[in-house]
Parts: structure tokens; sequence; C-alpha cells
């Protein structure tokens, strides 16, 4: 964000249901069912989803995983979400294909470890962390509460509290900043798809409450009701894949911070953690989060940078916001001394080789709470007290 004081500001979320979600989702699955055979499998999987049908496209190097059992999987995902739709279904009807092949020995040679050499990058790219004070997550508030609304969603949804929406549902909550600060809501968008037994006036009924559940009072107390959209189109019956050409890493603004930090322009879904796009990231985001943790800054931004086959970042960029260049040096001493970003620094500090990933792959890779099985270990705030002064 810039230096202006007084804004709007809008983020995006889309549910598991969004097309492009259903590919993320399926492409981590690969992952997580490669790293499960052997913690240390190459994976970079995508997937594409249409009318009744689901391709796999991409390198693997791991277990040998049987064909008929991996499109088992992709069913399961399929089923989990909430698709039995003529257009699109976990039934016999979708048709997938796998075209999973061998890693190439040009890029395995680049990045495996060999004699003295460490485990190198699995490519180049720039990569971004960022967090700030704005909600307990320490998460910018438009994308937290767009997170929120579809999450509440889809567990009502699917417990069969909420009936009559379907899976495939977007969200965007504008807020107003006074001072740097979110104040209130200005306005919020909910798009569901829906069956064809209920009208916009109830589908509208129906979703309304998950905007009052998600998003604190205080936010809410002017906000006026005019500015609520739901389904500002009309109709949302056709949805999913079946509305819509879904492809793997095409929501990256979605998986971060909805706008609010720069974007190095990697997507996560389908990549094992040897691939810095993904592992750097997310490294970035833990030292963030854990400095502003401290509370030695109200909001920090990370820049790592890599180049394939080279174990150590290019470059380390660390942006407070304060112009306090002191602090700032203080900083990145700090993280110089006690961070291993090297690839494999990275996946041994955050525990990454465990299939982890099926569950990052909607509503946000970041602002989550870490569990016990390791997943979003990234999100955890032991480190602080490094940045402590």
């Amino acid at each position: 964000m810039s230096n202006l004081k007084n804004f709007l500001f809008t983020s995006e979320s889309v549910s598991e249901g969004h097309p492009d979600k259903v590919s993320d989702r399926i492409s981590d699955m690969v992952v997580d069912n490669y790293l499960l055979g052997d913690p240390f499998s190459r994976v970079a999987c995508e997937t594409l989803t249409t009318t009744n049908k689901i391709v796999l496209a991409g390198e693997v190097r791991g277990p040998e995983i049987k064909q008929e059992k991996l499109i088992q999987k992709v069913r399961d995902c399929i089923k989990d979400i909430g698709y039995d739709q003529e257009g699109f279904t976990w039934r016999e009807a979708t048709k997938i294909e796998s075209h999973l092949h061998s890693q190439s020995s040009d890029i395995a040679m680049g990045v495996d470890s060999s004699g003295n050499k460490d485990e190198g990058a699995g490519d180049q790219g720039i990569m971004f962390g960022y967090a700030c004070n704005e909600t307990e997550e320490l998460m910018p508030a438009p994308i937290h509460y767009s997170h929120k609304i579809l999450k509440l969603m889809a567990e009502d949804r699917k417990s069969g509290k909420l009936k009559n929406i379907e899976p495939d549902s977007k969200s965007q909550v504008t807020f107003e900043y006074v001072d740097g600060k979110p104040t209130k809501v200005k306005s919020v968008v909910i798009s569901s798809q829906h069956s064809p037994d209920v009208d916009q006036e109830k589908v509208r009924e129906l979703l309304r409450p998950y905007m009052l559940k998600s998003i604190p009072e205080k936010f809410l107390k002017d906000f006026n009701e005019d500015e609520l959209y739901v389904n500002p189109t009309g109709n949302f019956v056709i949805g999913g894949p079946d509305g819509d050409c879904g492809l793997t890493g095409r929501k990256i603004i979605v998986d971060t911070y909805g706008g609010a930090a720069p974007h190095g322009g990697g997507a996560f879904s389908g990549k094992d953690p040897t691939k810095v796009d993904r592992s750097a990231a997310y490294a970035a985001r833990y030292i963030a989060k854990n400095i502003v943790a401290s509370k030695i800054a109200d909001k920090c931004l990370i820049q790592l940078a890599y180049v394939i086959g080279v174990s150590k970042p290019l470059s380390i960029y660390v942006d407070l916001f304060d112009n306090d260049l002191d602090k700032n040096k203080f900083i990145l001493e700090k993280i110089l001394k006690n961070f291993d970003l090297s690839p494999r620094g990275i996946r041994e500090m955050l525990v990454l080789n465990k299939p982890i990933y099926e569950k990052t792959a909607a509503y946000g890779h970041f602002g989550r709470i870490p569990e016990d099985n390791g997943s979003f270990s990234w999100e955890k705030t032991d480190k602080k007290d490094i940045f402590s002064k």
C-alpha cells in the first residue's frame, strides 16, 4: 500500500468451489500424495477443470502412484467440495486424464545437492512476505474478512445448515482507512451459485447473515445496506468448472494479501517445498509476522530473491514503513543471524516436507491457525523475541 493516510481499499476472495480453486485443490492433493510416499518427492502439477473434464499435467519424481488411485483421489476432492451437478460431478460422468511425467534431468541436476553443493533453489524468482496489525491474525482486514465470509458459508453448506447455495462463490470487502487504519466497511459483495429453487431475494436473505457473522460490529456500525451487493448480475445457477474453465495458480492475490502487498508472481499450489515460489513466500511471511508480533513495527514487508541452482537468496529486502534506518538495519541483521533462508533451511525450519498442502488451497495460505500436524507452521509467532529490542 502507498503512504496515503485516508483511502478506500478492497480485496476479494473466492470459495473452494471456484473453478480455479478446484484446480488448486487437486494440484495440492497430488503434492500431498507424493510427499506421503516420499517426503523428498518433487512435484509440479497443473490442473485444468472444465465441463465434465479434468486434466492433470506436470512433472514428478517420487514414489510410484497408480493412475487409478490418483484419479479416485481427484473424485474425492470434487465430492468433498460438493459438486454433483449435470455439468460437473465427482461421478464417472466427469472424465479425468493424467499427463504427469518424470521431472527433467536438467532441472534435477541444478536443484539437487551433491558433494559440497547444497540443494539449490528450484527456480529463479522473487517472493514477498507481509504482516500488519490490522487483525489478530496480523493480516490486512479486507482480505481477512473476505475469506471469513466464504469459509463460514462453506462450513454451513457442507453441514446442511445452509441450503440452496452451491459451491461456487466469491466475496469482496471494501474498507475505509483513516490515518492508515481500517475504520469501517464501505461495501460488501457476495456472489454465490444457487439452486434454481430460490430467487435473488431469498439468496440475499440466506447470505446476509454471513457478512454480519464475519465482520466485527465496530466496522459495520454505519453500514449502508444498499452497499451490500448479493449476486449483482442476477441469476447464478450455472457455476463452477461448468460455467468457467479453472486452472491452477490463477488466484495468487486471493492466496496472499489481497493486493495490500506486492506479489512476486509465482503461484503456490501444485508445487513441492523445494520450489521457492512456495517455500520462500512462506518463510518471508513467517519472518514478517514475527517482526510485527514483536511490536517493533505495525507492518512489515520482506522480499527474497533466488536463482535456480543456488542455495542462498541473492537479496533480502525489509520495509517497516516508518523510515527508521537504524531499526531496519537491526531487523536485517537479526534475520541474517537467525534464519537459514536456503531452500533446505526453510524446509527444515518450517518442517515443510509433509503432506500439509491440500488445505492451503482455499481461503488463503496466510492468516490461518497453525495445526498439530504441521499445517500452517509459517503462521507461528515463536520467533518474535528475536526482534524485541
